[in-house]
């Protein structure tokens, strides 16, 4: 006997599941361009010339512009240009705090909860970042990068803390951006560092090297400023 699924048990069809909207294909490509730098800090974006150039009209790039104004990547001013944030050191340290404080926590669960199919999970990720360095893809890299400390969250079962740590760390998405260049052996050896200890079940080691890891964004961005001093603002990092 075939058992009749539940008349709420519908599925939809292809042609009802929303598509990416206008805005939403501006907001990622103009976020795309921000966070590699291809549109660096400080530099001015006009909604008139961003619609001509993507063929699009002016209302889908005003609300991709009032999104990434909301994430810290644009400062909108009536009646003048708008700009490129420059790169807040206050809101590096804000993000670093709050990063600091939600995944050295998940590590400690990650080191009770995730599973060897997890760990093998996360361990293929680093192999893809290690490829993504030999390739200097960058973009990759990064991508990679974020998506290693999202599956801690998300394995450990605390992928809202993930949605939490979207929110804040737009400024300090770009210095790892920019770090790439020299940064990513270091990047390599403290993810490994962080699943060997979560994978050993050791969670002093593992949220230490957690910590570790997050707190260096310190030392890059005073290396940074040294050759891009006009793309930060404000001071204070400790």
């Amino acid at each position: 006997m075939i058992n009749k699924p539940a008349q709420g048990a519908d599925l939809p069809s292809l042609a009802q599941i929303p598509r990416p909207s206008v805005a939403d294909q501006v907001f990622e490509v103009l976020q795309r361009k921000i966070l590699s730098l291809d549109l660096a800090p400080g530099m001015k974006l006009s909604e008139a010339e961003v619609a001509a150039r993507m063929g699009v009209s002016r209302q889908p790039v005003r609300d991709a512009f009032y999104r990434l104004s909301q994430l810290g990547f644009l400062h909108i001013r009536p009646q003048r240009a708008t700009t490129v944030s420059l790169i807040s050191e206050a809101a590096i340290l804000q993000a670093r705090f709050i990063r600091t404080a939600l995944e050295t926590e998940t590590c400690r669960t990650a080191c009770l909860t995730l599973t060897p199919e997890d760990i093998a999970a996360l361990d293929a990720l680093i192999a893809d970042q290690r490829a993504a360095h030999k390739a200097q893809d960058r973009a990759r890299f990064h991508a990679l990068d974020d998506q290693f400390h999202r599956e801690i969250c998300i394995r450990s079962g605390a992928g809202f803390a993930w949605d939490l740590i979207q929110d804040s760390k737009a400024h300090m998405d770009r210095v790892r951006m920019l770090s790439l260049t020299f940064a990513s052996p270091q990047v390599l050896a403290d993810h490994r560092a962080i699943l060997d200890a979560i994978a050993a079940g050791d969670h002093a080691t593992a949220t230490a090297a957690m910590r570790e890891h997050l707190g260096r964004i310190a030392t890059l961005v005073d290396q940074l400023k040294k050759t891009n001093h006009s793309w930060f603002a404000d001071g204070g990092l400790s």
